[in-house]
């Protein structure tokens, strides 16, 4: 059917069609589309559809989705001298496309860089046995920095966990020996605390035996028959005088 036009207007349905194509653009739910109009910025549209002039306007797509970034492994030197390797992972999104083009060139390079340095400033402000045992509160201040240096690029940080603490080899085998000795030292505490109830517990009995001497000798027998239970073939054991002595007394009377 466009054989059958005359050449001029075939030209001109030919040039509207690329118009048309250059000038209709489609945004996906989570984008935005920032719009530059002869170098100035003319407003943010999206998501569906937007319509351009070609030729004027350039727009700059940006990803409102909350985007994944891995902090690379930093060499930190913490308080107490110790170096070690951290890396953490951020997570964070565009709130204002606009701030997010015009403040920074580049704001997923710029939070990158920003994250490495803030990591090595912070872990390096603390020692060791800290970033090992509150590693949270060592989150939530990462996080309360990179929010605070990155809310006039329009990104909020939602985020920041540390992932991996690698130690050298030195200190792995000095932690473990220092966490030997302590489940020594609490097994030493817990075997003296068993010796101390025990003899609490026979200071008592003692007391209780010396009210009533016959549960002293009543004791003894109990002994002996624990005793004779097993298959010993020669048992030697003592006799206490006072078993001898209600017969001391009726020879006495005698």
């Amino acid at each position: 059917m466009l054989g059958s036009l005359p050449i001029p207007l075939l030209v001109v349905v030919v040039l509207v069609v690329m118009f048309l194509a250059s000038a209709i653009k489609i945004l996906n739910e989570y984008e935005r589309a920032v719009i530059f109009r002869l170098g100035r910025i003319r407003d943010v549209k999206g998501p569906g559809l937007i319509i351009i002039i070609p030729g004027i306007d350039k727009i700059v797509r940006i990803d409102m989705r909350t985007i994944t970034m891995d902090v690379p492994p930093q060499d930190v030197i913490t308080k107490d001298n110790v170096s070690i390797k951290v890396n953490a992972v951020v997570y964070f999104r565009v709130l204002d496309a606009n701030a997010a083009v015009v403040n920074v060139e580049n704001f997923l390079f710029a939070t990158s860089q920003l994250a490495q340095t803030t990591l090595r400033s912070v872990c390096g402000q603390v020692e060791l046995d800290e970033i090992l045992s509150e590693r949270e509160k060592i989150n939530l201040q990462l996080q309360e920095i990179l929010d605070r240096s990155t809310d006039p690029w329009g990104i909020k940080i939602s985020l920041v966990e540390v992932k991996h603490i690698d130690l050298p080899e030195e200190m792995k085998r000095a932690m473990a020996k220092q966490a030997e000795a302590e489940r020594e030292r609490r097994a030493k505490i817990i075997a003296a605390e068993g010796e101390f109830q025990a003899a609490q517990k026979l200071i008592e009995a003692a007391a209780l035996m010396e009210t009533q001497p016959m549960s002293l000798q009543l004791r003894y027998l109990q002994t002996l028959n624990q005793i004779a239970a097993e298959n010993n073939s020669t048992t030697v054991f003592p006799i206490p005088i006072d078993l001898f002595k209600p017969f001391m007394k009726l020879a006495e009377k005698a």
